[in-house]
């Protein structure tokens, strides 16, 4: 997972980085294209720091930009970083454009050099990590999509392992489109009944008239239209786990019937006397405020206690941090693929948006605006508009907390476009260090740059003091 290819005809150079590179990463080392492709197809490394003035055309970028596409062209999701002359920035965007993960200006500094492969690296790791626990996953039977790094999703992957492997039942809290059905087919596809069926059913989607046929299936002639015997969901999941889905929306009723199954493990269809043993493992989940429904006595506290031996909270998408964007990414490389698509990243702009929308349809809403997006664009990087984000109104923009004025109320009368656009590009600067608190990596990651390319733009447009924040 270290192994880094350096592609660079500079003998110095590649002298330079082996003495300050070899103690962290197992190092490939190529000096044109060819030899380049030939280690990449070969070892197949994770990051590769290439030099975009190769022989036999060492004075232009012709032969490292087809090196570059051909680098992705072999693995999409290669992190590739290209090295330019210090002036050369216009080449550097051209290959950003193109694919490349980042870029970064000669001459050589190691400790920026280290910074920014440590970042990448870790970029890498968190992409095989999860691609590793969607193959685990797809193991039983389908992909679980339980995915995220943050602190909160970590205590739930903690618990999940806990009561994977014992039979208790199990109650999932959290808001519609958070991922609930995931965490219960993680706990069955882990636990001991993973070869069994995993049988889920929403309680809210169903009638009440028809949900406990639905849950306890029913004989021949047992009402209306019931021409033979049908096994309920139930005595279906037997040997297995049966996921009850938005239990709190059961009504009173079936309820009582519920707690009878989960005391004695016995059930009767609608019609029918026999008591019939079930061997199954109950998960339960619901969106509402469950304490608040027994307290209205529309949920019964002796059923709350039976399903909920242990509780597990999923936060909210907007409280996950850079969940999002970690999630946005796995399912923009999921659907370019299915739709062979050549989309890569999401521009600046997007991920903005990606981290200041609420959310409120949660990761369920992500993925349906990631996928549209993949459908609708015809371009390489995501854009807000493709995501199905306006541009915010400028009052809006004016008056959000932490900001100064936005590029839309500057009077850029009488401006060249040079001039324009580094005005425009010195406020950005001024409102994302300031929304961030001064913090440059936060402040680097918004706007889609390293940290070198960050200081590069502050000393640029004379802001030297925010260098020392």
């Amino acid at each position: 997972m270290n192994r880094l290819l350096i592609v660079d005809d500079n003998p110095e150079i590649r002298k330079q980085l082996k003495w300050g590179l070899s103690g962290d990463y197992s190092l490939l080392f190529a000096e044109d294209r060819k030899s380049a492709l030939a280690h990449f197809q070969r070892y197949q490394p994770a990051v590769v720091l290439l030099d975009l003035g190769l022989p036999p055309a060492a004075e232009g970028v012709s032969e490292g930009m087809q090196t570059l596409e051909e680098i992705l062209d072999r693995d999409p999701f290669c992190k590739v970083i290209v090295v330019t002359g210090r002036d050369e920035k216009d080449h550097a965007l051209q290959a950003v454009s193109l694919g490349a993960h980042d870029f970064y200006a000669k001459p050589i500094d190691l400790t920026e050099i280290r910074i920014i492969l440590q970042r990448v690296f870790y970029l890498a790791r968190l992409e095989e990590e999860n691609d590793r626990l969607q193959q685990e996953q797809q193991t039983c039977g389908r992909d679980s999509g339980l995915l995220g790094q943050c602190p909160q999703m970590l205590e739930v992957y903690k618990t999940v392992r806990k009561v994977a492997t014992t039979d208790v039942p199990v109650l999932v809290l959290g808001e519609s489109g958070s991922g609930k059905e995931m965490v219960a087919r993680s706990i069955h596809c882990q636990g001991l009944r993973r070869d069994k069926p995993f049988i889920a059913l929403n309680c809210g989607a169903i009638p009440e008239t028809l949900l406990e046929a639905e849950l306890f299936g029913h004989e021949k002639g047992a009402f209306t239209g019931a021409i033979k015997k049908v096994l309920g969901k139930i005595e279906s999941a037997e040997g297995g786990t049966l996921f009850l889905d938005e239990i709190g929306e059961m009504s009173p009723a079936l309820q009582v019937k519920l707690l009878r199954f989960l005391q004695d493990k016995i059930i009767q269809r609608v019609g029918g006397r026999a008591d019939i043993p079930v061997d199954a493992r109950i998960i339960a989940a619901t969106n509402v405020d469950i304490h608040q429904a027994i307290e209205n006595q529309s949920f019964r506290e002796d059923l709350f206690y039976r399903i909920s031996v242990v509780s597990i909270e999923l936060p909210p998408l907007r409280e996950r941090g850079d969940d999002i964007l970690l999630l946005a990414n796995l399912f923009l490389s999921r659907y370019a693929t299915e739709f062979n698509k050549r989309i890569r990243s999401f521009s600046t702009a997007a991920v903005r948006s990606l981290y200041e929308h609420d959310w409120p349809g949660n990761v369920r809403e992500l993925e349906n605006k990631v996928k549209r997006s993949v459908v609708m664009s015809d371009r390489s990087v995501i854009s807000p508009d493709a995501l199905g984000f306006s541009a915010p109104r400028e009052d809006e923009e004016s008056t959000r907390e932490g900001t100064t004025a936005v590029p839309g109320e500057m009077d850029l009368d009488g401006l060249t476009l040079r001039e324009a656009r580094s005005l425009v590009e010195r406020d950005l600067l001024l409102r994302v260090i300031e929304r961030e608190q001064g913090n440059l990596a936060r402040s680097a990651e918004m706007l889609g740059v390293s940290r070198p390319t960050l200081y590069d733009l502050i000393k640029k447009h004379g802001l030297p003091h925010l260098s020392q924040s």
